[in-house]
């Protein structure tokens, strides 16, 4: 369907994107993302605001979603949950879920705004093309002099330590055995009692945290907001990539302990045979849908720097035949490795058998498919979820474990991952 196209030119284009987060919450379907300027040769997109769906699916058929996107020949944005993973391995977690989002949502977007550098482009359909100009005044009226300010939330702990320590102990019996080396282990933290603005809390978590892959998401009276680092997949043209991520460390108090932390990280047996690992699992993934002899690994062990950590990446590619579906290069390599483990099948049991929650869309893949079935999809990770019906606040981590990992060791990495999220949460602007 074709749009209309209207190009403005904003002096503050981080000023402008806050408020146009505030400006989506009178729409039931949103997805902003956001790529918050990382310099990177495989960025897709600087920053896309798809709202107020003109057609949406919410489905649990992944044959239904096919049929949809098909026929759309237009932008649709939307997330699929981790637990997608069950008809695609054929198993089933009996964890609790107290979010309830559904397995897959995709919607088209009346209005789509996106911006490159300090401009800002309006691509609108037909029935609202003429409120560009107001859409855009309005926006630009917005005042985000308000602040993320609440009742302080103190998250609980679904898997103390204790409790950790077990399930841990029997992950590591897991691999002794030969049935998984090495497998993503998950706990959450929640809230079940909590009123907050997600949009609000987005923006305070965005300036912080200023992901590569950061997004909003609203669909209904559900919420993420996502600040992470990872992307899952990108398509473009016949090129595919992945960018899984295994090995974190924490930013320094200096320059000189940064350079050191990252040395540490690069060098570490551990990380390093982890992202091996996950590279091994994702090229493996690739090979199912890529053109015979063209999975390569662009780049493996590569340390990338974000606000609060440091990551290992990988980026692993292959190309694809361009009669392939999209959804089909998304669903033969469904769920991440990195948020899995290796082998994929066995360990997925082992994380419903270990975990005490469902994962929904934490673990998921929240992005977009282009009208010339582009597309880029990030990890959801580092994110708040929210279902402001029942006021249920969930923030899920994990880490890799393997046969030399530490339980006290894992679980440090597991607060250091949440530290961000629980601080904005635990204070009181």
């Amino acid at each position: 369907m074709k749009r209309t196209q209207k190009i403005f030119t904003v002096v503050d284009i981080q000023t402008f994107i806050k408020k146009c987060v505030i400006w989506t919450q009178q729409f039931d379907e949103v997805v902003i993302l956001d790529s918050n300027e990382y310099q990177s040769p495989h960025q897709s997109v600087e920053k896309l605001i798809a709202c107020d769906a003109l057609t949406s699916i919410q489905t649990d058929q992944i044959d239904q979603l096919y049929e949809y996107q098909s026929q759309l020949r237009d932008w649709c944005f939307g997330f699929i949950t981790f637990d997608v993973k069950d008809q695609l391995y054929n198993v089933k977690s009996l964890n609790v879920d107290n979010l309830h989002f559904p397995d897959m949502v995709f919607f088209q977007p009346k209005r789509l705004i996106e911006c490159k550098e300090n401009q800002v482009i309006f691509s609108y359909l037909p029935m609202c093309e003429e409120e560009i100009d107001t859409d855009f005044l309005a926006i630009h009226e917005i005042d985000i002099s308000e602040t993320f300010s609440h009742q302080p939330i103190t998250l609980q702990a679904r898997v103390p330590f204790n409790r950790y320590q077990e399930k841990f102990q029997k992950a590591i019996d897991y691999i002794y055995r030969g049935d998984t080396y090495e497998l993503n282990y998950c706990i959450e933290f929640y809230s079940d009692h909590a009123t907050i603005d997600p949009h609000i809390f987005y923006n305070c978590l965005n300036e912080k945290t200023k992901s590569s892959f950061a997004a909003f998401l609203k669909w209904r009276h559900l919420y993420a907001a996502c600040a992470s680092p990872e992307r899952y997949l990108k398509k473009q043209g016949e090129y595919v990539i992945t960018q899984p991520i295994k090995g974190t460390a924490k930013r320094g108090a200096t320059e000189s302990e940064d350079k050191e932390l990252i040395e540490y990280l690069q060098n570490h047996p551990k990380e390093r045979a982890e992202n091996v690992m996950i590279v091994d699992l994702v090229r493996n993934d690739l090979s199912k849908i890529a053109l015979k002899n063209t999975v390569k690994v662009e780049e493996l062990c590569a340390i990338y720097t974000f606000s609060h950590v440091h990551q290992m990446i990988s980026t692993v590619s292959c190309q694809v035949d361009l009669q392939m579906h999209p959804l089909e290069i998304v669903f033969q390599t469904f769920p991440m490795g990195s948020m899995t483990g290796v082998p994929k099948k066995r360990t997925l049991e082992i994380i419903d058998e270990l975990e005490d929650h469902k994962r929904g869309l934490y673990s998921g893949t929240i992005g977009y498919i282009a009208p010339d079935l582009s597309f880029d999809f990030n990890v959801v990770i580092r994110t708040l979820l929210y279902n402001s019906h029942n006021q249920y606040i969930s923030l899920s981590v994990g880490s890799a474990i393997t046969f030399v990992a530490n339980a006290h060791d894992e679980y440090n990495e597991c607060l250091l991952k949440a530290s961000t999220i629980r601080n904005i949460l635990a204070q009181n602007d």
